[in-house]
């Protein structure tokens, strides 16, 4: 029994060990989360073990937390500079030293600190002049009249000279009667406005806060600027005015009113630096007192230099200068800007280098939180900048840059936010970041908002016509972002910095709209010459509504053009001129002003699809039939079923030259002069491998490459374009011009080939594409027969080549085999009536006669077809007769037949072999145009030349299956071959 219960009681003991030494090695790094403000008045924290630590006997909680001193009363008795012993005082009289390490008599009363006290006008003694401690303190009175005039310092250790206000007032350290007291200064009366109003408004919180700062310091920095022409009082007031805005009002006694009242009172002082706007002894705040005078300060004289890009006399460095000051107005320094300091976001030196360079398009933005605004920017810094010009070496001056700020109103209007320059009230002076002028209570409170300069651009404009790159002077604009203080810790504002530079594109864009219209024009007058050819060639008279839709057709791919060379002329024209340019003639329209743009290639884009879907739908259904010349070579006998008697009938003709004919126009369907793979691949690999598409970034360098530290600035979307045009444009041109010099004449010439397989084939080809007018190869072969053996073939081939044969041509002595005619509407009704079984047969089921056999109806009208077309080649319908002529070189210019063709049908002699008009062959340039449209409007939309690239290539072959498996069943039902022998 006792060994069971010592049994139990040891396991027990040894389930709670383990699980007590499970919790501490889970717990033994940790430690609770103590902060200064959770020690309380009797202890202190601890920063080497993090947690509070209790003080020792008669000690209290320092202010900061980290340390204990001695309770009010007692005095320090030892200290080893880690832990300190107090001893109280032994007389109820006596208070503590200053230093903390003494008892005293006091003279006078002991202060709620346990020190002594001394009433006003006095200074405390505690020591002689050997540093001996006296018995008891001297309250030692500054002497306030002539001739020593002082007075208690701030920290009330030593007498020193009054401030002068007080001596002018009453020849004492006492301000008078009849005195303003205000920042320890006194004041004559009705000098200024008793009152101020002290307040900062923030406009886009529609908030307005009693700021501490400005009730602090504001009258006194008026009335010491405009009393004692104190400067630095003139720049803290003028501070004060750049920390509300600018903005001025009927309201006379806030920081701007203030400033505009002292300005018109000291006109009689002149002004600095010949500057009229400029006051002596005040700071340059405006730019005159009204309005309508931006234009006469921005556009009324250039710059004395010039820039240019290139060459000896290379210019593109701006230099800026800063004067800066403090929030109290004192002077700081002179800042070359440009080393971030106006730049919030943190970057590499040489990215926020770059921003100064002329025609550099710079922009650099980031997001801040307010919690690193507070600790980064206690107090605001003030900064007047200046353009530095250097006409010769050694010989600078300092052009001021004027400031437009946004935020600024003027009898309560925002005035600065239109983009009417006569409306601007331009101003100087900027700041960064403010978190002073939003605090309420005091200075050391935090503030409820703070205003941030979210938006920082600088401006070039370029003289209109200049050749020397002549500008007008820069204007910075500022954007200020109020912010109302809540969670500085998760709050965020965005902020960026850059600089633009702009020209006046009206010239340009009255060019375009000049060239649009005349080119529009000729768009309208060709597209009604195709609309009439067309009517001409389906034989119809009637104007109706497929005639319009016609029209519309033809002039969108007509517009599409215009738009297309206006748009690529446009884009080398800004890629040219501004990258090769010397002197600084050209600058590039800005993201907003190449909207325009943008919208005239989409227009190009989308005219040209209509133009691209009409060709396409005309080609899958255009009509062809083959006509085999081949007639048997002589009888076979067959038995007849039922009589026992054996007929003799001619010798069946083979189809497979037709289904061979067949096979090789389905093959050359989708033939174009350009390698669509080979063109994407190329483009890809000069636009991203060999750099071409540095050209379009905004700066003025035509470098392929660039250092991976160096700055890259957005892309200009019409030097994109120029460029991807360009290249894309002139690869296919190479193909093109590569495949008709060389490739058709030394390789293979796929169109050629055709019609001799043709000849070879003894196969004629008839295409309508209209309903009277198509093409013909006349492919009857000279021989007679072409269903032969390879003896008799070679040996033909062999005669045809020595010239003992005829010639391949439709009239004799002539080598015309390829035509275009213009049938007569008699011809196409016979057609129509022979066909008109078949298309019944494709049509709805209910026009279909079921009892009728399908392979026979094919069968039948095929041999009708070919027997018919036949005898209209060789002249056997006399009402259906033809004749043969050149067409006139107008007709050919404008694509238009001038003849229309009533009794007899028109062979007009084609040795251009222009029946590729009804392949992909014959419309390269339509497709070439569509194809750099597509490429360049996706790389507009998504700034990737890779996946502009992938796409484009993938739309191609989208459309070559469609063309090649639709155009191979219009085949099969146009031709009567059934389409499963063509492979």
């Amino acid at each position: 029994m006792a060994t069971g219960t010592l049994r139990a009681f040891v396991c027990s003991f040894s389930i709670i060990f383990l699980i007590q030494l499970n919790a501490f090695s889970c717990q033994q790094f940790s430690i609770y989360l103590q902060q200064p403000s959770d020690c309380g008045a009797e202890s202190y924290f601890d920063i080497s073990s993090l947690s509070c630590v209790k003080c020792g006997p008669n000690q209290v909680n320092s202010k900061s937390g980290l340390i204990c001193e001695c309770q009010t009363g007692f005095r320090v008795l030892v200290s080893n500079g880690a832990s300190i012993t107090c001893q109280q005082c032994p007389d109820a009289n006596q208070g503590v030293t200053q230093d903390g390490y003494g008892c005293i008599s006091c003279p006078g009363s002991v202060g709620v600190n346990g020190k002594c006290q001394c009433p006003e006008g006095s200074v405390l003694v505690e020591r002689d002049g050997n540093g001996n401690p006296l018995n008891e303190a001297r309250c030692e009175p500054c002497s306030a009249t002539e001739p020593a005039f002082s007075a208690p310092d701030t920290t009330g250790k030593r007498c020193v000279r009054c401030e002068d206000s007080f001596i002018n007032s009453s020849q004492s350290c006492v301000c008078g009667t009849s005195s303003v007291l205000a920042g320890g200064m006194c004041f004559p009366s009705n000098s200024l406005p008793t009152t101020v109003a002290s307040n900062v408004i923030f406009g886009q919180l529609t908030l307005s806060l009693p700021s501490a700062w400005f009730l602090s310091f504001m009258y006194s920095s008026a009335a010491a600027c405009l009393l004692f022409s104190n400067r630095t009082a003139c720049q803290s007031l003028g501070n004060m005015c750049v920390m509300n805005m600018h903005s001025s009002s009927t309201i006379n006694n806030d920081a701007c009113g203030l400033y505009n009242t002292i300005y018109r009172a000291t006109a009689a002082q002149g002004s600095s630096q010949d500057i009229s706007y400029w006051r002596t002894n005040l700071p340059w705040l405006y730019y005159g007192e009204q309005l309508g005078l931006a234009s006469r300060v921005l556009q009324n004289e250039p710059l004395p230099v010039g820039f240019s890009f290139k060459g000896a006399q290379k210019n593109t460095n701006i230099e800026l200068r800063a004067a800066v000051y403090s929030v109290r107005g004192e002077f700081m320094r002179w800042e070359s800007v440009g080393g971030g300091n106006l730049q919030l976001c943190p970057d590499t030196l040489t990215s926020q280098q770059s921003a100064f360079t002329f025609g550099t398009a710079y922009k650099q933005s980031c997001v801040l939180t307010v919690s690193e605004l507070l600790i980064g920017y206690p107090e605001p810094v003030f900064y007047d900048v200046f353009l530095v010009i250097q006409k010769a070496q050694g010989d600078k001056r300092l052009l001021a840059v004027p400031l437009r700020n946004v935020n600024q109103q003027f009898n309560g209007q925002f005035t600065n936010q239109g983009s009417n320059m006569n409306n601007w009230y331009l101003t100087r002076r900027l700041m960064l970041v403010d978190t002073l002028s939003g605090r309420e209570n005091s200075l050391s409170s935090s503030p409820r908002a703070i205003r941030v300069a979210s938006n920082i651009k600088i401006g070039f404009q370029l003289v209109p016509n200049t050749q020397k790159g002549l500008v007008y002077p820069p204007l910075m604009t500022v954007t200020y972002s109020d912010i109302l203080v809540t969670d500085p810790s998760t709050q965020t504002v965005t902020v960026s910095f850059s600089l633009e530079y702009t020209m006046d594109q009206d010239e340009a864009r009255i060019k375009t709209d000049i060239a649009l219209g005349v080119l529009g024009g000729v768009a309208v007058v060709h597209s009604l010459l195709k609309t009439a050819s067309w009517k001409r060639r389906i034989a119809s008279p009637l104007i109706d509504l497929q005639t319009i839709m016609k029209f519309l057709v033809f002039y969108a791919g007509n517009l599409a053009n215009v738009f297309f060379i206006i748009t690529v002329g446009t884009g080398l024209y800004w890629l040219i001129f501004f990258k090769a340019q010397l002197f600084v003639s050209v600058l590039l329209p800005l993201p907003a002003q190449e909207e325009r743009f943008v919208v005239y290639v989409g227009c190009a884009f989308a005219l040209k699809t209509v133009q691209f879907l009409h060709k396409l739908f005309v080609q899958l259904s255009v009509d062809i039939f083959f006509i085999d010349w081949e007639r048997p070579r002589g009888k076979s006998s067959k038995h007849v079923e039922g009589s026992g008697e054996a007929k003799n009938q001619a010798s069946p003709v083979s189809i497979w030259r037709t289904y061979f004919v067949a096979n090789e126009w389905n093959e050359i369907q989708t033939v174009r002069k350009i390698n669509p793979t080979f063109q994407v691949i190329t483009v890809l690999f000069f636009l991203e491998v060999v750099g071409f598409s540095n050209l379009a970034l905004r700066d003025p360098s035509s470098n392929l490459r660039r250092a991976p530290e160096a700055y890259t600035p957005s892309y200009s979307l019409i030097l994109r374009y120029g460029v991807a045009s360009a290249m894309w444009l002139c690869i296919g041109l190479m193909q093109m011009i590569f495949f008709t010099v060389f490739h058709e004449r030394f390789v293979e010439d796929k169109i050629r080939q055709f019609v001799d397989l043709c000849s070879i084939s003894n196969i004629s080809v008839l295409l309508l594409s209209h309903r009277c007018f198509g093409y013909y190869i006349h492919g009857r072969s000279v021989h007679g027969h072409a269903d032969t053996n390879m003896d008799e073939m070679n040996s033909n081939l062999k005669r045809e080549a020595d010239n003992l044969c005829g010639q391949r041509g439709l009239l004799p002595n002539s080598d015309t085999q390829t035509f275009q005619i213009s049938i007569t509407n008699r011809l196409r009704t016979q057609y129509d009536r022979i066909i008109e079984p078949i298309n019944r047969r494709n049509g709805p089921s209910r026009l279909v006669d079921a009892s009728a056999n399908q392979c026979e109806q094919s069968t039948k009208a095929y041999h009708t077809m070919n027997r018919f077309l036949g005898s209209v080649i060789d002249h056997a319908h006399r009402e259906m007769d033809y004749i043969v002529k050149d067409k006139l070189l107008f007709e050919r210019f404008i694509g238009m037949e001038f003849i229309e063709p009533l009794d007899k049908s028109i062979f007009y002699n084609d040795d251009s072999h222009s029946f590729a008009d009804v392949l992909f062959y014959g419309n390269e340039a339509v497709l070439l145009i569509f194809d750099t449209l597509f490429f360049c409007v996706v790389d507009l939309g998504s700034q990737n030349f890779i996946l502009a690239a992938v796409l484009t290539y993938i739309q191609q072959l989208v459309f070559r299956l469609i063309r090649n498996g639709m155009g191979r069943r219009n085949l099969a039902s146009k031709t009567l071959v059934d389409k499963r022998f063509l492979i």
